[in-house]
């Protein structure tokens, strides 16, 4: 058993998101989240600068003694897990992808909107997965530049972001998707948006409780789950120099 601590990084505030599943799942460990605000968002760069600052969240973490690394960024995972489990096999190294299985699984022949980055969107990963899976669905992706900028901003609602949405959306919800899967940790923090320009019929899914019991899972396999029964602590850090980025990170694991 080990009660080091578990780390988590991501492009910025998005792995929150998957921060917060992860603490309902196993409230007992401890966590230090990496957000890599003053480099964000990675969805727009190049594979050999997402790979770049990738390795550098996780080496911070590693200097913070982690027993586990949990990539929340579905750009960096498509990017770089593979080259980090390489880098540092002793070490599980969690990283997480757009939850494509359970839409499609969801509802028999059915038409799924998949929003994502460019970046995620063009990499060979994301093709294996739609080629996969699109014999029993109709997927669209949806390009989503410039989404999680207004997270970063903790911008989450309001008619601006609304606008922006509906103009992503548009060309799906015109196809009548039964489902949309969120393919960024950032954007379930605008699903309620999403939700209500959607309409209440299109369910909206995303890959956050599947890393949480995937890590578990991992952890387990290792023998590195804590034997507390206490509460853990989460630490939160930032490569962003604004003091509102710490606020905004305890606000949204709060939330």
């Amino acid at each position: 058993m080990d009660t080091r601590s578990i780390g988590v990084f991501d492009s910025g505030l998005g792995g929150i998101s998957v921060l917060r599943d992860i603490v309902e799942l196993m409230p007992c460990e401890n966590y230090i989240y990496f957000g890599d605000s003053a480099h964000a968002p990675y969805g727009t760069k190049t594979r050999e600068a997402i790979l770049e600052r990738s390795e550098q969240c996780t080496n911070f973490l590693l200097a913070k003694d982690v027993k586990a690394i949990v990539i929340a960024c579905n750009t960096a995972t498509s990017v770089a897990a593979s080259t980090l489990r390489q880098q540092y096999p002793s070490i599980p190294i969690i990283g997480i992808e757009p939850a494509l299985k359970p839409a499609v699984l969801w509802k028999e022949h059915d038409k799924v909107a998949v929003m994502a980055t460019p970046a995620t969107l063009a990499l060979p990963k994301f093709h294996e997965l739609m080629k996969h899976y699109s014999k029993e669905s109709d997927i669209y992706p949806v390009p989503c530049p410039g989404l999680a900028d207004y997270v970063e901003k903790g911008i989450f609602d309001g008619e601006e972001i609304t606008e922006f949405l509906k103009g992503l959306l548009a060309p799906s919800l015109e196809k009548h998707v039964d489902a949309i899967v969120l393919g960024c940790t950032h954007y379930p923090f605008v699903e309620k948006v999403i939700q209500r320009i959607a309409g209440p019929d299109v369910k909206i899914f995303n890959g956050a409780h599947g890393t949480a019991l995937e890590l578990q899972r991992r952890l387990r396999i290792a023998e590195l789950l804590t034997p507390s029964i206490e509460k853990g602590t989460v630490e939160f850090y930032s490569s962003s120099t604004n003091p509102e980025t710490i606020k905004l990170c305890h606000q949204l694991f709060e939330a």
